[in-house]
């Protein structure tokens, strides 16, 4: 049995070979995001790698950020929704591992496709209240990143949420402060985003999201505040390229590949432990 610090350990080694492997995609932001997507598909959700579309009676997570797609690919392999082999096909011509995730695809674990920023919360607020409706009591998760709370749809939705009392549904903020073009606070200041939240009616929890133990146990936090007339924003801050220091904490590597001497680097600092693909 893996622990859940050695499974984020592979899956950043899956992120960085993928992208390597077609000098292109997203590695910043799936690295910094990596601890939290282990801890929520290997130890919070309940789920099931056999996969249905509707989701009922399981715990459902929506991806809004879709550019982090080779973290959320290799969370998926790994936990049992399609071969981890089928890694190696990302981005690549006829592959179902889109450069953003589709739907139409049909790659199991995927329910949305998330390529357009903004729209994550919206389509998971309503998968939640569709599990009010039918008295499914299973938990809707959702992962947003920082830069994308710029978009304005998303300010509906989080009004919204706390006006419908959408108390089934947590979401989550990757909190890293960068995004493609710089700095948050450069390009477009965010502000306090707890402040925020609680100001529009959710309930706001904080955790360092390159911290198992604090990212599980704040998730189990947050499941226990679940019903009671609330959405959940978890404020998550995290560290873009977490794990390979030539990567961590700038917004150069949103989204560029590293060349094959940054690759054995980057591969140096990640212990393999489930087998690459």
């Amino acid at each position: 049995m893996h622990t859940l610090q050695e499974i984020a350990s592979q899956v950043r080694r899956d992120i960085v070979r993928m992208v390597h492997g077609v000098q292109s995609g997203h590695p910043g932001g799936s690295l910094g995001c990596a601890d939290y997507l282990v801890a929520l598909y290997f130890k919070i959700m309940n789920h099931n790698p056999s996969f249905s579309m509707n989701g009922n009676n399981e715990d459902l997570f929506f991806l809004s950020n879709g550019h982090i797609s080779p973290l959320f690919y290799s969370v998926l392999a790994r936990s049992g929704y399609f071969p981890v082999p089928e890694l190696a096909t990302f981005r690549k011509l006829n592959t179902r591992l889109q450069g953003h995730p589709a739907t139409h695809e049909h790659l199991p674990g995927v329910r949305i496709a998330s390529g357009s920023l903004g729209q994550g919360m919206s389509v998971a607020i309503g998968a939640a209240l569709t599990k009010k409706m039918n008295n499914d009591h299973s938990t809707v998760f959702s992962l947003h990143g920082d830069g994308e709370l710029q978009e304005g749809q998303n300010w509906e939705a989080i009004m919204f949420a706390a006006h419908n009392k959408v108390d089934n549904y947590i979401a989550c903020i990757d909190f890293n402060g960068q995004q493609i073009d710089g700095s948050t606070n450069n390009v477009l200041n965010l502000g306090n985003l707890r402040v925020k939240f609680e100001a529009f009616g959710w309930t706001v929890l904080e955790m360092d999201g390159n911290n198992m133990d604090e990212i599980v146990t704040t998730l189990e936090k947050a499941k226990t505040m679940l019903g009671n007339g609330k959405p959940i924003c978890i404020v998550m801050k995290t560290e873009m390229g977490q794990g390979v220091d030539f990567m961590v904490g700038t917004h150069e590597w949103h989204g560029i590949a590293p060349n094959d001497e940054q690759l054995a680097k980057a591969l140096a600092q990640l212990p393999e432990t489930m087998g690459d693909y």
